[in-house]
């Protein structure tokens, strides 16, 4: 089995009860296999797991899709890296960013993406022209980030990609989120879970999903909630 989680509001959410068990039953189960799918850069997430109270994922898909690594050896994950790389038009593209009248660049490692804050004061329509001009994508979540990314690549496509170099069976995998920028892996068609307290506009979008799980409970608590749904994930469970 795999767990393909985002991070804020969802891994890192709910009660500190709830954060415990996940944790705990990640870490005594050796079937689980466990991938962090984030917004966050490599060295913010690097940052987070000095915390030893957390599970050590086996794989990172960071920037919202545009970079994965394999934790234990810090190595990129190929040929799925290559293939982003060769998707970004690199520096043109911040360049041409910076006319956009309302952006607010954030300050992290962005390799293969564009990362900033906006709001209502931003020229969107402007940045999605700048996006369309160099082939790129332009994806908005939570209602104050803005990420521009290359062609095709979110969450949802380097997870499928990274799945195929695994072998990893679909009916496998649990995926789960709460904002728009985790729509992509949904839209995958993997079994997922959009947890308690998750972006209006993501539970309106993945409403008709059937393959979908929207949850009561936040953060960990959600995800817990979905594997008591999913049969293998279970099967787990009562194993532990």
């Amino acid at each position: 089995m795999l767990l393909a989680t985002d991070l804020d509001g969802t891994f890192l959410g709910g009660t500190d009860e709830d954060r415990t068990t996940l944790y705990q039953l990640i870490k005594e189960s050796p079937d689980l296999r466990l991938v962090f799918v984030t917004g966050r850069g490599i060295r913010s997430v690097l940052n987070l797991l000095e915390d030893t109270d957390l599970p050590r994922p086996e794989y990172i898909i960071c920037d919202v899709g545009a970079t994965v690594t394999h934790f234990p050896t810090m190595m990129p994950v190929e040929p799925i890296q290559s293939g982003i790389a060769a998707k970004w038009p690199g520096d043109q593209v911040r360049e041409r960013l910076k006319t956009v009248a309302g952006l607010l660049h954030q300050e992290a490692q962005q390799q293969y993406r564009c990362s900033y804050y906006y709001d209502a004061q931003t020229d969107i329509t402007s940045a999605q022209t700048v996006a369309t001009a160099f082939s790129c994508d332009l994806l908005l979540s939570a209602g104050k980030y803005l990420d521009v990314l290359p062609g095709g690549v979110n969450k949802g496509y380097t997870l499928l990609k990274l799945l195929e170099v695994l072998g990893t069976a679909q009916d496998q995998v649990l995926v789960a989120g709460d904002s728009m920028n985790d729509l992509a892996m949904y839209e995958t068609g993997l079994r997922g879970v959009v947890v308690g307290g998750a972006e209006d506009e993501l539970l309106t979008q993945t409403a008709s999903m059937q393959h979908v799980w929207h949850a009561h409970r936040i953060g960990a608590g959600g995800i817990l909630e979905a594997m008591e749904k999913h049969h293998s994930f279970t099967t787990l469970i009562d194993n532990v």
